[in-house]
């Protein structure tokens, strides 16, 4: 039987079943769902002459860059200076950090990485200040740092909103030896709007683009442009896909829940998506999954599950999606009359009908929404078969 290792959570073994073997409650993911989600983004980036630089933050799992890279990704897009460094010596070669590089002891890591990795890095910068900052320390450094202008909107979060704070900015970059503008980027995911806001968004991006090209102010002939989240990809890579920004620019997109998808917000997302291009016969699979068991069933209705926040995510409570009973090899679909009605640390408060027959030690998979609030709770992961066999034990690197 299988053995407890880890003190936080029980780590599994490859080769024992999910259902029997492993200590629940686990995070799962599932193969089949994973290849396929893995080579649909990587085909629809291919489609519109697009590189993928899938946002890594989502898993933090090494395992799971590696196979983006092989399936064709241009790089791994990063949140933080630690992230980055991570990814680096996990073998990652080609990096773009979607974030400022603010504070004197993340510059040391990301120079630190440079040295001893060699990794083309990326980083963002909208301030005269941090230019002035990064310049100096990485000029002491003897480094040369890659950086990108970042375009923002009105109330959004970083990036430049004025023709004015742009011109200051290049002025900025152009003063500073140790410093190499290669690029443009923004994120429409800040833009709480309908597409017309995120075309018009995205449309401004490929244009300040196209000027600050004809002007001279990038020294490589192909600089970058790059946008996207995990909602409106498919906008960004059409405007991307257009001749001048295909034939002007490296074009490239950043989505990163799309490799294990969700059963909420990035569900409703993929049929917006579906909805805007019906070309796309196939859609995004759910390929995260949290497994735990029935603990009590206190009263009629009322189930008591082994499972809480720390666990899983809670952006929208998650959603019950299949019971196995006893010993029981095949599940039984759980319908929209059961539900999450409260999550606590380490409990999950399961309403559902009052002749159901859920049992203590009965044991249910439920989908959350967001996974990027559910993989930082796991230090690991059983990737398992259409059997439930765990195939695979990866490692999340928070």
């Amino acid at each position: 039987m299988f053995s407890l290792t880890c003190p936080q959570k029980g780590l599994p073994v490859t080769g024992r079943h999910l259902l029997t073997d492993v200590s629940l409650p686990a995070l799962v993911v599932h193969q089949n769902a994973l290849e396929h989600n893995l080579h649909w983004m990587q085909a629809l980036a291919n489609r519109h002459g697009a590189l993928l630089a899938p946002h890594g933050k989502t898993t933090m799992a090494p395992g799971l860059f590696r196979r983006q890279i092989a399936a064709g990704a241009w790089g791994i897009t990063l949140a933080t200076a630690v992230q980055s460094a991570v990814a680096a010596k996990e073998g990652i070669k080609r990096i773009l950090m979607a974030n400022q590089l603010i504070g004197r002891a993340n510059m040391q890591i990301v120079a630190d990485m440079l040295q001893q990795h060699q990794v083309d890095f990326y980083c963002l910068v909208d301030s005269v200040e941090n230019v002035r900052q990064l310049g100096e320390f990485f000029a002491r450094q003897q480094l040369k740092l890659q950086v990108l202008l970042e375009l923002g909107v009105a109330n959004g979060r970083c990036g430049c909103r004025s023709d004015e704070q742009i011109n200051a900015l290049l002025a900025a970059v152009k003063a500073e030896p140790a410093l190499e503008l290669c690029g443009v980027e923004g994120y429409e995911g800040v833009i709480n709007g309908e597409r017309p806001q995120i075309d018009d968004f995205i449309e401004r991006l490929v244009a300040v683009a196209l000027q600050l090209k004809n002007a001279g102010v990038f020294k490589r002939t192909q600089p970058l442009i790059t946008a996207s989240g995990s909602a409106w990809y498919d906008r960004v890579a059409q405007a991307f896909a257009q001749q001048q920004a295909r034939d002007a620019f490296l074009t490239v997109m950043r989505p990163g829940c799309y490799l294990v998808h969700d059963h909420g917000i990035y569900q409703q997302a993929q049929q917006n998506v579906l909805a805007r291009q019906p070309e796309l016969e196939e859609a995004l699979l759910p390929a995260m999954e949290i497994f735990a068991c029935v603990q009590s069933v206190p009263e009629p209705g009322r189930v008591i599950v082994a499972l809480g926040k720390r666990d899983i995510a809670h952006d929208d409570m998650p959603v019950a999606l299949r019971v196995w009973h006893g010993q029981a090899t095949q599940p039984v679909t759980l319908d929209e009359r059961w539900r999450t009605v409260k999550l606590m640390d380490q409990h999950l408060f399961l309403a559902g009908p009052t002749e159901h027959t859920l049992q203590p030690g009965d044991i249910i998979a439920f989908g959350a929404s967001h996974p990027c609030l559910t993989f930082d709770k796991w230090r690991y992961f059983c990737l398992v078969d259409e059997t439930l066999a765990v195939t695979e034990v990866l490692e999340t690197c928070f």
